[in-house]
C-alpha cells in the first residue's frame, strides 16, 4: 500500500482466497483491504492512538437514510453524550478531495449534525468546523481535541 500522511502503524493482515484483509480495531474483525480501507484504518489508528479518542465512541460504515435513499458514512466519532461530534469521509489516495467530496459529506452531515467534518484521502486532510446556525464553515489546521 502507498505511504500515507499519517504516522507509521503496525496492522494485522491475513490472506484468504487470494485477497488481503486488514484487522479493524473498531469492528473487531478483518475487512477486505482496499485503498480506501487502508486510509480509513490509518485514520482510525491516528484518532485512537494519537488523538486519544475512545474506540468505544467510534462507528464505522453505518447506514443513513437520506431522501429515502440508503447511504453509508465512513466514520463518526461521538462525544460523551453520544451525539455525533466528527464525521469523517475517507477516499482512496488516488481520489482527489474536491467539491463533490464536500457535497457528499455535507449531505450526510445534514442528517447527523456533527459540528466537525474531516475529509481525507490519506495524503491530504481537510478539517472543518461547521456552524449550522450561520450556515457556514471554517477550515482548521488540526482535528479538535476530544470532548
Amino acid at each position: 500500500m502507498q505511504k500515507l500522511n499519517f504516522p507509521e502503524y503496525t496492522f494485522q493482515y491475513k490472506n484468504k482466497e487470494n485477497k488481503t484483509y486488514i484487522f479493524d480495531i473498531i469492528r473487531k474483525k478483518y475487512v477486505l483491504l482496499t485503498p480506501e480501507e487502508f486510509v480509513r484504518q490509518n485514520f482510525i489508528h491516528y484518532i485512537v492512538y494519537e488523538k486519544k479518542y475512545s474506540s468505544e465512541l467510534i462507528a464505522i460504515e453505518k447506514q443513513l437514510i437520506i431522501n429515502q435513499n440508503k447511504r453509508r458514512f465512513d466514520v463518526v466519532i461521538f462525544d460523551s453524550q453520544l451525539k455525533p461530534y466528527i464525521l469523517v469521509e475517507c477516499k482512496a489516495p488516488e481520489v482527489s478531495i474536491n467539491q463533490n467530496t464536500f457535497d457528499q459529506a455535507n449531505q450526510y452531515n445534514w442528517v447527523l449534525k456533527a459540528p466537525y467534518l474531516v475529509l481525507t484521502n490519506g495524503l491530504r486532510h481537510y478539517i472543518c468546523k461547521i456552524d449550522f446556525d450561520q450556515n457556514k464553515y471554517e477550515f482548521l489546521k488540526d482535528i479538535p481535541t476530544k470532548k
